[in-house]
């Protein structure tokens, strides 16, 4: 099912919205050294693949989404994307460097089935750039800024990870976490966004 929030029309908006999304996107860009084929799981409508491919020209990046609608904008962006799921991923063992899971697992009925995946299909050392949101604080920043509309969206959410799950999951299926960082304050209480590094032990 389409997003009932466009993510090229919410961006496209500018203010406060795009703002942050700029700074999570370069907070999380921040994290790639050195890795050279990227996977984004759940690229949406391309947004970070842009800013990914204007900051590493050199690299190579495929982009995965289960949505038609969204492979189909990147598409037109000449974005490389192709349709599939987080939990089957059709690639071959140990053939992506990093892979990027942004804003993805909270959607998932079973997050364990698409980490082993994603574990798979990274070489060992490859690092996995983790985002989930802190729903409760992201509803209500939008309603203190007057975005009613994106505030009831139904956001289609089935879990509302916390720091402390996450690096539980991440641990049992294979990764050791690098970095763990609450955005835009320290503080999970107080963040929209938290953001992990791991890498495949």
């Amino acid at each position: 099912m389409t997003s009932p929030l466009p993510q090229r029309e919410q961006y496209a908006k500018g203010g406060v919205g795009r703002w942050y999304w700029d700074y999570r996107d370069q907070r999380t860009l921040s994290s790639i050294k050195d890795e050279k084929f990227i996977l984004d799981v759940g690229c949406g409508e391309g947004i970070t693949m842009e800013k990914i491919l204007k900051k590493f020209p050199d690299r190579i990046i495929q982009g995965l989404d289960y949505e038609w609608d969204n492979v189909a904008i990147c598409k037109i962006h000449n974005l490389p994307a192709q349709r599939g799921s987080a939990y089957e991923l059709a690639f071959e063992d140990q053939s992506f460097d990093c892979c990027l899971f942004l804003e993805v697992i909270e959607h998932l009925l079973d997050p364990e089935k698409a980490l082993r995946e994603i574990h798979r299909i990274l070489r060992k050392g490859g690092l996995l750039l983790v985002i989930f949101p802190h729903d409760w604080l992201f509803k209500a920043a939008r309603l203190f800024f007057l975005k009613l509309t994106e505030a009831f969206a139904p956001s289609g959410h089935v879990k509302q990870w916390r720091p402390a799950e996450m690096r539980k999951i991440l641990n049992d299926v294979g990764f050791e976490i690098q970095e763990m960082t609450c955005m835009p304050f320290f503080f999970w209480w107080c963040s929209l966004h938290c953001l992990v590094a791991a890498r495949k032990k």
